[in-house]
């Protein structure tokens, strides 16, 4: 294109570039979920736990000990739950995986069909549909890789995800948990309950703040209050429970 005397240019990418903005798009969500997940239900179960007991009794130590109580519970249940679920997914796709090796090798005419049509639901057809089908079935890697995401709409699962996902959740859930319980650290149980609950709901509305920036999605204004909302509901639950069986000052 030429523009006042100077021509501009389109140059392809290199693979090397290529490469590195699929890396940038995949480094920015890299475990926002797992920190989200971990930190939001780490935060608000633990304040409903602290807000029950608190309700049910006056005794701080009592207080402090269930926290922590839940605190770590919490913490290596949701690493186990998100490791054992991850390895689930992997050995899956691997079990997946070499169905599809094996029907490839066996049924390659009706699984070069199989592409044909992918294909052809996306728009392709006539001479453009054949190319694309024959440099597909052309190498049996990237046959499987096709018919793995879009038959059965599969990706693989690094080696060290499970544990790494695993780990995201379960240290978010440890820093989430303590918010609420700091307070009762430093405060008396009346002061620290509402203390618990101010620091929790902003910082509930924070998380969503920030999930809104990062995903570039939605209002922020909204993400945080929606974030604040549902949290503190759902803890404030415990403390109805914990009022209804509340024990009566000796």
């Amino acid at each position: 294109m030429t523009c006042k005397g100077r021509t501009t240019m389109h140059t392809r990418p290199t693979i090397r570039e290529l490469e590195a903005h699929r890396d940038l798009h995949a480094s920015a969500g890299a475990g926002l979920a797992e920190v989200i997940l971990g930190g939001q239900d780490g935060l608000v179960n633990v304040l409903g736990v602290i807000l029950g007991v608190a309700a049910a009794s006056a005794d701080q130590r009592i207080i402090l000990a269930a926290g922590l109580a839940a605190t770590f519970a919490e913490s290596v249940s949701m690493a186990a739950g998100v490791y054992t679920s991850q390895r689930a997914a992997q050995d899956y796709y691997r079990g997946q995986l070499e169905r599809e090796k094996e029907h490839i090798r066996r049924f390659a005419a009706i699984e070069r069909e199989e592409i044909r049509r992918i294909y052809a639901g996306k728009g392709f057809d006539g001479d453009l549909l054949e190319t694309v089908v024959d440099r597909i079935t052309a190498d049996e890697e990237t046959w499987i890789e096709e018919m793995m995401t879009q038959e059965f709409n599969l990706s693989p699962v690094e080696q060290g995800q499970p544990l790494r996902l695993g780990l995201i959740v379960g240290v978010a859930a440890i820093a989430g948990s303590l918010i609420p319980l700091t307070p009762f650290v430093f405060l008396p149980v009346a002061q620290a309950v509402v203390g618990s609950l101010v620091v929790a709901g902003l910082t509930l509305f924070a998380v969503g703040f920030y999930k809104a920036r990062a995903t570039q999605v939605g209002d922020w204004r909204r993400s945080g209050l929606e974030m604040a909302i549902i949290g503190l509901a759902s803890a404030l639950i415990g403390y109805l429970v914990g009022w209804l069986f509340r024990v009566p000052a000796a």
